[in-house]
């Protein structure tokens, strides 16, 4: 009983952390975007976390940790609710209680909607958005979590993703990268009179990052499922150096090519890390964790650019972050630190690739059911006053902004 309340009380401690990571990623959304869609970019993570905690509690949890399969090992029998039953069992798990299981993998599926939110700033609808997230969190994120973590035909094959640099990361950016496909820019961004729309509040970004960073620890901490000392502490290092070294290797690449210090390339790199180093934090020693970082940085790069040229937009850069470096973090585990081989590699390959075929099928079925019933995108002159008025009856984050729009004008 010392033993389960010592994990337990670190599992919820993790808990708090990767809830904590919400007002990171508010942070980061905000400040990289104008200040006229602000209230527009709160009230969207509000909802990610509030209902997908709700639908995770409603359907996504049994979903992905199924006690009956409807096809063996592809989809759960849908079970709603949780089970109190289940729950006053101590012996549920060594490290964790019932209720710690759920909410702390409750935090996580909300992280996956989270994610799509930066990439649609400053143009979506936001019934669409809570619509398409919605959805998401409901379906496509917990089915293929539990086709690894639920005990599925990908953890049968040998599947490896520690703490979901695939399940939760990239999960969450192929569903960016699909909505913004059919989303389409905002207005200014390219074509013959495009420029990079610049950001309201960057140290208010920073501020994101490093709150980020700082519930990862939890994110990767509480992914040991146990208080084990030598484990968690290791997992710790290697989330920490690969941050580090993801962040100097994206700027110094930003450096390199432009000749300039960039400090978005720069956090965006740390973030990079992150996630790179998510699918094996407790499989690698610190030269690795580095490596991985190192990598990731340039990945961030190369993928914002690869963005940029097939005019895909991408405020918050989340989906180089999320997707691209989620793919390459899982790739890592074949490459690098005790599971590496070549077996394993072309395992963690065909599982990315798989989890990319049905996320992308998925996301394209919810986008165009959402646009048959709802449309995506606000309006041309909506999208220039802003959806803080357009959408939200004229609430100002900030006092002195003026309204431009007589149609929204009070």
């Amino acid at each position: 009983m010392e033993l389960l309340t010592t994990n337990n009380v670190w599992m919820m401690v993790c808990t708090f952390l990767v809830f904590f990571m919400h007002l990171g990623f508010t942070f980061l959304e905000v400040g990289a975007t104008r200040q006229k869609n602000s209230i527009n970019i709160l009230f969207k993570n509000f909802f990610v976390i509030t209902a997908g905690l709700v639908i995770y509690c409603a359907i996504g949890f049994n979903l992905m940790y199924p006690s009956d399969w409807l096809i063996e090992g592809y989809l759960g029998s849908p079970v709603f609710g949780l089970d109190a039953e289940t729950a006053a069992d101590l012996s549920y798990n060594e490290g964790y209680t019932y209720w710690t299981d759920f909410l702390f993998q409750g935090m996580f599926a909300a992280t996956a909607a989270t994610i799509i939110s930066g990439a649609v700033a400053e143009r979506i609808k936001i019934s669409s958005f809570m619509l398409i997230a919605s959805l998401y969190v409901a379906i496509v994120y917990p089915i293929v979590g539990a086709w690894k973590w639920g005990g599925g035909f990908m953890d049968a094959a040998g599947f490896y993703d520690f703490a979901g640099s695939t399940l939760v990361h990239a999960v969450g950016g192929w569903g960016a990268l699909v909505v913004i496909y059919f989303l389409g820019a905002r207005k200014g961004r390219f074509g013959k009179d495009g420029a990079v729309i610049p950001g309201s509040n960057i140290p208010l970004s920073a501020a994101g990052v490093v709150i980020l960073w700082l519930g990862w620890f939890g994110f990767n901490g509480g992914s040991v499922l146990s208080a084990d000392p030598s484990l968690t502490s290791v997992t710790l290092v290697n989330t920490c150096l690969a941050a580090a070294a993801g962040g100097l290797s994206c700027a110094g690449f930003y450096k390199l090519f432009y000749g300039k210090a960039d400090i978005m390339m720069f956090m965006n790199g740390v973030l990079g890390g992150l996630v790179g180093i998510t699918a094996g934090a407790d499989l690698m020693l610190p030269g690795s964790s580095i490596a991985i970082g190192i990598i990731s940085g340039p990945i961030v790069f190369l993928s914002s650019s690869l963005l940029e040229n097939a005019e895909l937009d991408d405020p918050v850069g989340a989906i180089p972050v999320h997707l691209f470096c989620g793919i390459w973090g899982t790739l890592a585990v074949g490459i690098f630190g005790s599971m590496a081989s070549f077996d394993q590699f072309m395992i963690q390959l065909a599982c990315v690739g798989i989890t990319g075929v049905f996320c992308i099928v998925a996301g394209t079925i919810i986008v165009q059911l959402v646009k048959a019933v709802k449309g995506l995108r606000v309006s041309e002159d909506a999208e220039e006053v802003g959806l803080d008025i357009s959408e939200h009856d004229g609430s100002l984050a900030y006092a002195q902004f003026q309204i431009t729009s007589k149609k929204y004008h009070k």
